[in-house]
């Protein structure tokens, strides 16, 4: 199972932590790994690239994390929450698959 952990901070989120497999299909056959992952790497450059918001992307085997540094803009958060959406509606509709939390700080 993908574990997803998003982290809000005054009433924002600014952080996402991934870890796990979806277990959908075999390695390399997942759309469930792919959405997640493909999903992650646009929100993680558009964090970057598009809202120009410094960030810090941490990648280790089976786990990711993006951290937005300091005061999250508008647009960064945009897609912070463009994600939670997306995966969210991928947890309702892979259940098993994905599970999202959310944690206040």
């Amino acid at each position: 199972m993908i574990r997803a952990r998003f982290f809000r901070k005054n009433g924002n989120l600014y952080s996402v932590e991934l870890s796990g497999h979806a277990g959908f299909a075999e390695s390399g056959e997942d759309i469930v790994c792919a959405s997640v992952s493909s999903a992650v790497q646009l929100v993680a450059n558009g964090i970057t690239e598009c809202a120009k918001q410094q960030a810090e992307i941490q990648v280790d085997n089976n786990w990711i994390s993006v951290t937005i540094q300091a005061q999250p803009s508008e647009t960064a958060v945009c897609f912070l929450d463009a994600l939670h959406l997306h995966l969210s509606c991928l947890e309702q509709d892979f259940q098993g698959c994905i599970q999202v939390t959310v944690s206040e700080v």
